[in-house]
């Protein structure tokens, strides 16, 4: 039955092997960048453009993604996407030049985005059944994920060309795809229950204002959220595209070492969130928003602007603690308050951060350099921390 405890487990245990899978294909293809820029040829915003198709792609779908899930369901859509990840995966080093770079990764980043809506909405509907705010774990399954793949990315950088490394994380991906999605598929949603501290809707009255006045207090509380996610969004797509090639441009590190740096940020990221739920339960939302936004923007400015690898690895780290639990903890509370529509709508707004890191760090790097451009992470860090703490009551605690 879907409310037993043997089915929320079994649930559970299905969605953490899709948020592990989403890590680890985008994390091999992440520790790639630097080469495949070398086989294309193309300036730091050249590059900066072509990778905008991962997060267009990703931005335009959501919405429709939403819809999907409400139609056909939320589990079966996961499914979809993971099986459309696994494929496009292989596209980008066939490329030659930044606009088909481009192109493929337009694909790429609508089934990046859609399967990020689906699970995520199956995901806050599991929170609010096992009335446990366990969000971050799911997180931090996909961060686990993201640092096995940069780790394995970094083992056969010297000794795989990124055709045959993308080839076989798409046959990996479709084959963990074939074991665990047909039984997501049978697994029923749980029913959603409102959450004791969402916000309830107001009476209505003959000119019918209150309901309206609530719909739009529950869009400003998602749009809140959704913001904060995209100030988060901004940092992860940063390291993501640009931290590999920053060891390695600026600082002289070896292949194998830049992944590395993507990797040890994922392990950091996976700590943050494992302990995720516990700082939920110990702080609240709001202090885990605000030291989470600090911490990260003290990281970040270290590993943009340290003169040695490895002071940079150490402030990737403590970036990648700080950043771990905002963006889950921002979705998961827009999709209290609004349900699935909250979902598509915080995660469209918080991937619009990846929309715009990309290009806007890549001509920054062009116009000044590589480490102030990823500075700007750290300004917006700190305006997460900024906005959890000025809306702590729209936190809920």
């Amino acid at each position: 039955m879907p409310g037993t405890a043997s089915h929320l487990a079994r649930l559970r245990l299905a969605l953490t092997l899709f948020f592990a899978l989403d890590g680890f294909v985008f994390a091999g293809w992440v520790v790639r960048i630097p080469a495949i820029k070398h086989q294309i040829g193309a300036s730091a915003s050249a590059l900066g453009l072509a990778l905008l198709g991962v997060s267009a792609g990703g931005v335009i779908t959501m919405t429709l993604t939403g819809r999907l899930c409400r139609r056909y369901g939320s589990h079966q859509v996961t499914v979809v996407c993971a099986v459309l990840l696994s494929l496009s995966v292989a596209l980008p080093p066939l490329t030659h030049s930044a606009l088909s770079l481009g192109l493929v990764l337009l694909l790429f980043g609508a089934a990046y985005g859609g399967i990020n809506v689906a699970f995520n909405s199956a995901a806050v509907d599991l929170v609010a059944a096992l009335r446990r705010p366990i969000m971050p774990s799911f997180h931090a399954a996909f961060s686990l994920g993201a640092m096995a793949g940069a780790g394995l990315g970094g083992l056969v950088a010297g000794s795989l060309t990124p055709t045959q490394h993308l080839l076989g994380l798409a046959v990996i991906g479709l084959l963990v795809t074939a074991v665990a999605g047909p039984s997501l598929i049978r697994l029923r949603p749980p029913v959603r229950e409102p959450r004791p501290d969402a916000p309830l809707p107001e009476p209505s009255d003959p000119a019918g204002r209150a309901p309206r006045r609530a719909s739009s207090a529950r869009r400003g509380i998602v749009v809140t959220f959704g913001v904060i996610a995209l100030c988060t969004a901004y940092g992860e797509g940063a390291m993501a595209d640009w931290g590999a090639l920053h060891l390695e441009q600026d600082l002289g590190t070896s292949a194998g070492l830049a992944a590395a740096g993507y990797s040890l940020f994922a392990l950091a990221m996976t700590a943050g969130r494992l302990s995720g739920t516990a700082q939920l339960m110990r702080l609240g939302t709001t202090r885990v928003i605000v030291f989470g936004g600090a911490t990260a923007a003290a990281g970040m400015l270290l590993g943009a602007l340290a003169p040695t690898t490895w002071a940079a690895l150490l402030g990737f780290a403590v970036a990648g603690f700080g950043l771990a639990n905002l963006f889950p903890v921002s979705i998961e509370r827009a999709g209290a308050v609004a349900g699935p529509d909250g979902v598509a709508l915080a995660s469209t707004l918080g991937y619009g951060g990846m929309l715009l890191g990309p290009p806007t760090i890549g001509f920054m790097a062009d116009w000044l350099s590589l480490p102030a451009a990823l500075t700007s992470v750290a300004i917006l860090a700190a305006t997460a921390a900024a906005i959890g703490f000025t809306t702590r009551k729209a936190s809920g605690r």
